[in-house]
């Protein structure tokens, strides 16, 4: 079956979020004051963070090298064997599965920032709204179908 645009469209929206993640999250954990990226450490006034380095690891592994990881599956349709048992919809290549919870972990990344008081940029909309495309074409038909696992 020939790729469908919805799984390019899925493909793209997650490379440019891995692309987003990993230097921000890496500069956070090299400097965990948040000097290098300009990030006042008075905005981790009402967060459970003294400064950058736990949001840091976050950031570089859970919304940067996962993605990365989904993206090989996205792309390739390989299976690794742990991500398989893990994943919850059996009938779907774990990479789609995943596509769906990065997500719904993006859009809680964000809400958390602005709960914790996190001014409101307009980075917190692009990123919910990327959070909001990456589940849409994770359940669009032409994913559905195209990362269905044949019988």
């Amino acid at each position: 079956m020939k790729r469908p645009i919805s799984s390019v469209v899925l493909i793209a929206l997650i490379l440019f979020q891995a692309l987003g993640a990993i230097p921000s999250g890496l500069s956070m954990i090299l400097d965990p004051t948040g000097r290098c990226m300009d990030l006042p450490n008075y905005i981790l006034e009402s967060s459970p963070f003294s400064n950058f380095l736990i949001p840091g690891l976050f950031l570089t592994f859970v919304l940067g090298v996962l993605p990365v990881v989904v993206l090989y599956g996205l792309i390739t349709k390989k299976e690794i064997v742990l991500l398989e048992k893990i994943n919850l919809y059996k009938e779907y290549h774990w990479a789609l599965a995943y596509s769906y919870f990065l997500g719904i972990v993006l859009i809680l990344w964000i809400n958390m920032q602005l709960y914790f008081g996190i001014g409101f940029h307009i980075l917190h909309f692009i990123y919910s709204l990327l959070g909001l495309l990456i589940i849409f074409f994770a359940h669009s038909p032409g994913c559905r179908t195209y990362y269905l696992k044949k019988p």
